[in-house]
């Protein structure tokens, strides 16, 4: 395992981010407290470190058995990463969204089911329209004084949200977002036209979360497994179909797993990405884990990216345009060094 800084911060943070969405077993499905014990030891051991939680997951089932795991273990080599927005209970109208007040009481609750003193990284989870930006950057600059919280990140948010906030929080010399997750696959490239470029440009960490687009990419539904995804998932259609079999095509040829293409198709972007790789069963890490010794050629990136190429729209596509490059640039724009 290799380690990325995360963001524009000095928190070092393994390539591979295990998301444990599915430690608990409420609802039905999910791993009990045994089995999310061996994962994590298992991830552990190979030298990841980096934990992705939520105060929602499984009802706070998984930030409590994340707790009761680093409790007994040197807390200070665990990087927990955990979030904030989401509904604790439906009696309290300010038990939700991004407002100061849920924001320290979600908190505090995290604190105590996570049995630590602090949390590493703090994500606003939803953006709910609602929340002035400034309350929530002064809200985590004040977590952050206060010794609560390391680091602040954003999830699921409008990239002109997360430019205007990264802004003011430099001028003022808050805490600044250090990472900023987002659906992104070889199934769901839409963040390429604005949010991506905004981590970009902020030196933000993406974090894709559903890398494997619910398990599609895994190939397994083109064998008839319909799992837990619902038939009328957007997720399987007949393009979703003729991506993933380019995906099993690439995996056969390089002696891979197509789960393992997937996720090194979102490592190797160019940008600093580490892919939210979730897991209910130890071989589902151990198969994730091998990703990271796996190199895709060019020759095949180019194959991918051309398999799932997205309409970036206006401005992306206008950029793109040959006149326009030549009137911007007067001809020079292939021998310009570009940024980023």
């Amino acid at each position: 395992m290799k380690y990325k800084l995360l963001g524009r911060s000095g928190l070092k943070v393994s390539e591979l981010c295990l998301g444990t969405m599915g430690f608990g077993t409420e609802a039905g499905w999910g791993a009990d407290k045994e089995t999310s014990f061996k994962i994590m030891e298992a991830f552990g051991n190979a030298g990841g470190n980096f934990l992705d939680t939520a105060n929602l997951y499984k009802q706070g089932t998984s930030e409590k058995i994340i707790g009761e795991f680093i409790s007994s273990r040197d807390r200070d080599y665990w990087v927990v990463a955990t979030k904030y927005s989401l509904k604790d209970n439906e009696t309290n109208p300010n038990a939700s969204g991004n407002n100061r007040k849920n924001m320290m009481r979600s908190v505090e609750a995290s604190l105590k089911r996570l049995q630590t003193e602090l949390i590493d990284v703090l994500y606003l989870h939803i953006w709910d329209d609602l929340t002035p930006i400034d309350e929530v950057l002064r809200g985590l600059d004040d977590l952050v004084r206060q010794g609560k919280i390391n680091y602040a990140a954003i999830s699921d948010t409008p990239a002109w949200v997360v430019a205007k906030g990264n802004t003011i929080a430099e001028l003022l010399g808050w805490s600044q977002f250090v990472a900023l997750q987002v659906e992104y696959s070889l199934l769901q490239r839409t963040p390429e036209r604005e949010l991506i470029p905004a981590a970009k440009h902020f030196g933000m960490t993406v974090t894709p979360w559903a890398p494997l687009a619910g398990g599609v990419l895994t190939g397994k539904y083109l064998k008839g497994d319909a799992g837990r995804l619902k038939p009328e998932s957007n997720r399987l259609n007949d393009n979703s179909t003729r991506i993933t079999k380019e995906v099993v095509s690439i995996a056969e040829k390089l002696g891979a797993q197509p789960s393992q293409v997937a996720l090194k198709w979102t490592m190797q972007q160019g940008f600093s990405s580490i892919p939210v790789v979730g897991a209910t069963k130890p071989a589902q890490l151990q198969e994730n884990l091998e990703t990271v010794s796996l190199v895709i050629p060019q020759e095949d990136m180019d194959r991918l990216d051309k398999a799932s190429e997205i309409d970036l729209g206006f401005p992306g596509k206008f950029f793109k345009e040959d006149a326009v490059k030549m009137n911007n640039f007067g001809g020079f724009y292939d021998r310009i060094e570009k940024r980023g």
